[in-house]
């Protein structure tokens, strides 16, 4: 996709930095905070429920539900490549360990969360419980920086954290739109999303390419992509994240059946590949132009759900990085085995078993993905801020992956 040390500098640093302006400021004014998060922009808009049953545009609800929405696509075109593309990551016997690997590392966090909300008593059990998606997530982005810093940018457990952490997105995706629907659902508006996303495939995609059979100068697909570019695309997706929102699923996935239907590249290099920059495929040329519009978002992103008072930290607190920090690597560690030893499916060249552990305290990293799916799990409140919480101390994985690291005795490979 990009160079990973600039994205990291670009994506990763304006998140962080949202991120902590949003915890000192929280803790030091918390009232102007929470009236900045909560600032009406549109009031009686007329485009639906946009706010608790109410037409009420706030900041908070045009960050987390429509411009997160193209934080989300980026990761579904990255999915969508590494399924359906020749070459694709997650095709084929290569996939087959890391998918097992991402089963374990999503079933042991969710069992290990729920297990000890169930020890805690039912009352404790009932507060949390639906935040059991929470420590499921891995933070792409972060996970690759931290693999590459304890295994080396050429050491294959790399390629295999990548494989899994495209994978855990996906899984997440799914989440998120059947576990965690914003409102009361209406499925019969997913009808227009999907006849969005089949009218233009058509129209914009098939049609003129079915017209340029037989002609390589390919014409009409020109004259469409001259003349139109990602426009019917945008008007596509509009309509599509306005049937999400009717529908009742999270709107922030309202772009994700327009992807496939973009023109795209035959092969597919793979997350952080440089021969992605490259590529001039519309869905490419898209994803580019999208870069620093979603670093700014995800700047707002951190500034709006990472404002939690230290005081708040509970009992979510700990069964989110509870989840996190054991559940993945006993979960990874656990299928990964079977997968590779009595499967027989086998591991990438050059690593180990115990290589697992390490890969499962950096997927432990949870960060963007599961703060967003705490602002979802829960209402506002003590127990959101509280698991809000244990996804930002989540990043204290990476100086656990380092140690880990040095106890198995990783030896850094470099390209």
């Amino acid at each position: 996709m990009y160079r990973v040390w600039n994205f990291l500098a670009e994506y990763s640093l304006l998140l962080i930095i949202g991120a902590v302006l949003a915890l000192l400021w929280a803790n030091t004014n918390p009232e102007t905070y929470h009236h900045f998060v909560e600032f009406v922009i549109w009031d009686h808009a007329p485009i639906g429920h946009l706010h608790d049953g109410h037409r009420t545009l706030t900041l908070h609800y045009l960050v987390n539900d429509l411009l997160m929405a193209f934080f989300f696509a980026i990761a579904a075109k990255e999915v969508w490549e590494a399924i359906i593309l020749e070459n694709g990551s997650l095709r084929g016997k290569k996939a087959a360990t890391p998918l097992f690997a991402t089963a374990g590392g999503m079933l042991g966090p969710i069992a290990v969360y729920l297990a000890l909300a169930m020890v805690m008593g039912s009352d404790t059990y009932d507060a949390v419980k639906n935040g059991w998606a929470i420590p499921t997530a891995t933070d792409i982005a972060f996970s690759y920086l931290v693999g590459r810093l304890v295994f080396g940018a050429g050491h294959p457990a790399v390629r295999f954290l990548l494989l899994l952490a495209i994978a855990d997105d996906a899984c997440g995706l799914i989440i998120l739109a059947i576990f965690y629907p914003s409102g009361d659902l209406a499925p019969q508006w997913l009808l227009v999303s999907f006849a969005a996303a089949i009218g233009v495939f058509i129209l914009a995609n098939w049609l003129p390419r079915r017209l340029d059979r037989g002609n390589q100068l390919r014409p009409v697909s020109t004259m469409v992509r001259k003349t139109f570019s990602f426009w019917p695309y945008a008007l596509a997706a509009a309509i599509s994240w306005y049937a999400f929102m009717r529908s009742g699923l999270h709107p922030a996935l309202g772009l994700l059946p327009i992807v496939p239907a973009i023109p795209h590249a035959d092969r597919a290099f793979g997350i952080f590949s440089d021969a992605e920059t490259h590529m001039h495929d519309l869905l490419n040329d898209i994803e580019h132009a999208l870069k620093v519009p979603v670093e700014v978002v995800l700047f707002f992103f951190g500034l709006m759900n990472a404002g939690v008072e230290f005081s708040s930290m509970g009992d979510a607190t700990w069964l989110v990085l509870a989840g996190l920090l054991i559940g993945k690597p006993v979960g990874i560690l656990l299928m990964g085995w079977i997968a590779a030893r009595p499967l027989g499916l086998g591991i990438p060249e050059g690593m180990r078993i115990i290589d697992l552990v390490v890969i499962g305290f950096v997927a432990a990293i949870g960060f963007t993905v599961s703060l967003f799916v705490a602002a979802v799990a829960f209402d506002a409140g003590p127990v959101q801020d509280a698991a809000k919480m244990g996804a930002l101390f989540s990043f204290f994985a990476a100086i656990i992956s380092i140690i880990a690291g040095k106890v198995t005795g990783v030896q850094k490979r470099e390209l």
